[in-house]
């Protein structure tokens, strides 16, 4: 027998267990071996029966004696258990479930784990219990039992039976595809032994270090994958290579009002490098609401200007292309140069002295939307990209963009924050630099969560507020309201906030079905301070800078992400004033737990991770991240300080082999191949 041995011909899996084996992609003997417990129930700690005292949440294990299905008087059927172990009996329940009756026998040894009430004496409900069939007495206590998916027609009992009948064998068929001294990095036991762990461990803990031996081999792979692509593509892009003159990039640090915080010391070192090297840019730089990514773009966009080149830097809207102007003009005010704006509503005048300029070789930056990808936008020298909040643009956009230059550079921001292992294994194509600091003296913005009941207090405050000159954000989830979704929409708010809290006020609706200029000219009115108060949709949620809005009111905060709560309240604290954000509304225990997480930190990253954990990673994993394998043990954000360990491992590897070539790398190398197509052209496999 070997590990690529059809289950067919394993004793006692026929033609028939083996279809069904089939829908869990077992179809080789070594497919056995790689389907992992889901979970573990550990009866290394069970309790005797007769010490399973009412109020106590205990783990039992008893062999049953007796079983039956009762009908109670509201009709539901209830479906109940006797156990027994040597030191007496215990009643075990499940209402509503009268289907184990056919599942459940009597003589099988039941393990459950629950909380123990009074009801004409002791009876446990189980919150989870496994059914470990009629074996002999005592089989699981002392043991920690594996919990396999199944599926229908492979019960937990049977699969995990296929698999202690097989082990043995096939443990010493397993072979170690990673170097001693990749194993010794990571601190992770071997294959053969990690195998043995997650299929019979002696502790949940055992179990959990051979799982992270699994996990890593995962990402380990995935990250070579992604480090190799990278190298190709960048020994592929031979760009433009920059000398660090240090003449306006000192410049700009002499005049800043303030000190660059170290993620952004170290950001414009990691930028430098790659506008030093001989290979083209393709950099990724995500940082946190207010985190300065801004004037690290400047700095990047100067060491391009010094060396005679043109810098173009696109934003998704002509609002944020415009406050992007104003804010590099300033900072760039003292080195005597003023950025070219183009969008467009640019006069045409104006726009003919821009794309002049532009078709000289003369050395400018430029700030626009969309209107930079026109054809008639031609440049002379062009040496530099930066694409704020890339996200907003498709590839092909970002690609014509920099297709209007002699391979420029390309700096791509996000303003998303996405934790770093995650963003590393995402962004395979991309080096990524992170800014997780927050610059010196930017105020935290005070954070509450008000029940419905305060609502009249939470729009006093924010009047308050406003006879101090600043102005307030209101903002709803829903444009209009639904009969399907009892929410309060903004475009019926409006009129109520109009003539009710706010009738003295100038209040403006701002929503995503209005046409782009009109919502421009609405938010340019609050920019301007014309309009004091803005009741939007999410529309807002980023990019807008008005340093003058102090109250960020979020109406039904429980149908929000986590980091879209996050970007909202970025919306304040932007200016010197003290900011607020109040989540207004009546929410469940769960949602109220959620956001009293969000209130206790302005960490855009740990929001980040919170909100991947509860919803999980299915949008940022789909079909926009193409080619990304997909992970069936490890998961890159649980598991975050091994996919670290992971790509730090794959880099050694790659640096001193990159096509895997040495004896020691063989067996790795044949693992990439044999569980991911795309290894064969990364590693010119033939």
């Amino acid at each position: 027998m070997t590990l690529d041995t059809p289950v067919t011909y394993l004793k006692g899996i026929g033609s028939a267990r083996a279809t069904l084996l089939a829908k869990l992609g077992i179809t080789m003997a070594g497919d056995l071996l790689r389907h992992v417990p889901h979970r573990y129930e550990d009866a290394t700690t069970v309790t005797p029966l007769a010490n399973a005292d009412v109020g106590a949440d205990v783990t039992v294990l008893g062999r049953v004696i007796a079983k039956g299905v009762l009908p109670t008087r509201k009709g539901l059927r209830v479906f109940q258990a006797v156990i027994q172990d040597a030191t007496g009996m215990l009643e075990i329940a499940w209402p509503g479930q009268p289907f184990l009756d056919r599942t459940i026998n009597k003589d099988d040894w039941l393990l459950c784990t629950g909380p123990v009430r009074f009801f004409h004496g002791r009876r446990l409900q189980p919150r989870e219990f496994v059914n470990l069939g009629p074996e002999e007495e005592g089989t699981g206590e002392g043991r920690v039992l594996a919990v396999y998916p199944g599926t229908e027609g492979l019960s937990v009992r049977l699969l995990r039976a296929m698999v202690q009948q097989h082990l043995d064998a096939l443990l010493p068929l397993v072979q170690e595809p990673l170097p001693p001294e990749v194993l010794q990095a990571a601190d992770v036991p071997s294959l053969r032994d990690a195998m043995r762990m997650v299929h019979r461990p002696t502790s949940v803990a055992e179990a959990v270090r051979g799982r992270s031996r699994l996990a890593f081999e995962e990402l380990l792979c995935v990250q070579l994958l992604h480090r190799r692509a990278n190298m190709m593509a960048r020994d592929a892009r031979g760009g433009r290579q920059f000398t660090n003159r240090r003449q306006l990039t000192s410049q700009l640090r002499t005049a800043l009002p303030y000190t660059l915080t170290h993620a952004q010391v170290r950001a414009i070192r990691e930028i430098v490098q790659d506008m030093e090297s001989p290979r083209r840019m393709h950099r990724l730089l995500q940082g946190d609401v207010g985190a300065g990514k801004t004037v690290v773009a400047v700095f990047s966009a100067l060491l391009a200007m010094e060396n005679g080149a043109q810098v173009a830097l696109m934003a998704p809207t002509e609002l944020l292309a415009e406050q992007h102007a104003r804010s590099i003009g300033t900072l760039l005010a003292p080195l005597g140069i003023t950025p070219l704006l183009l969008t467009g509503r640019l006069p045409a005048g104006e726009k003919r002295l821009a794309l002049t300029r532009l078709a000289s070789p003369d050395a400018v930056l430029v700030i626009g939307t969309h209107a930079l990808l026109q054809p008639d936008v031609r440049f002379g020298n062009l040496g530099l990209v930066i694409i704020d909040e890339q996200h907003r643009f498709g590839v092909e956009q970002r690609a014509v963009l920099s297709g209007k230059g002699e391979t420029p550079d390309v700096l791509l921001m996000s303003a998303t924050p996405i934790p770093r292992s995650l963003a590393l294994t995402m962004y395979g194509d991309l080096d990524v630099s992170v800014l997780d600091e927050r610059p010196p003296g930017r105020q935290p913005v005070t954070t509450v969560v008000r029940p419905e009941s305060g609502r009249a207090k939470v729009f006093e405050f924010a009047n308050t507020q406003l006879d101090a000159g600043r102005q307030v954000y209101v903002v709803y989830p829903l444009i209009e309201t639904s009969e399907k979704i009892d929410l309060k929409a903004a475009t019926v708010m409006y009129e109520a906030l109009v003539t009710g809290p706010f009738a003295a006020r100038q209040v403006a609706l701002l929503h995503g079905r209005l046409p782009a200029e009109e919502r421009d000219a609405i938010m340019r009115r609050f920019v301007q301070g014309e309009v004091q108060v803005l009741v939007a949709t999410t529309v807002i949620e980023v990019g807008i800078d008005v340093g003058n809005a102090t109250v960020m009111i979020i109406e039904h905060p429980e149908r929000f992400g986590l980091s879209q709560l996050h970007q909202l309240r970025g919306r304040v604290g932007r200016g010197g004033e003290q900011s607020y954000c109040v989540l207004l509304g009546d929410v469940g225990t769960e949602a109220a737990e959620r956001l009293s997480m969000f209130a206790s930190t302005e960490d855009g990253f740990e929001i980040a991770r919170a909100d991947l954990q509860l919803r999980g990673m299915g949008d940022l994993f789909g079909a926009k991240q193409h080619g990304l394998p997909a992970f069936r043990i490890a998961d890159p954000l649980r598991d975050e300080a091994l996919n670290e360990t992971a790509r730090t491992v794959a880099d050694r590897l790659l640096r001193d082999d990159p096509l895997l070539e040495l004896p020691a790398h063989h067996a790795l190398r044949h693992q990439l191949t044999v569980g991911y197509a795309r290894a064969l052209e990364l590693f010119q496999i033939g």
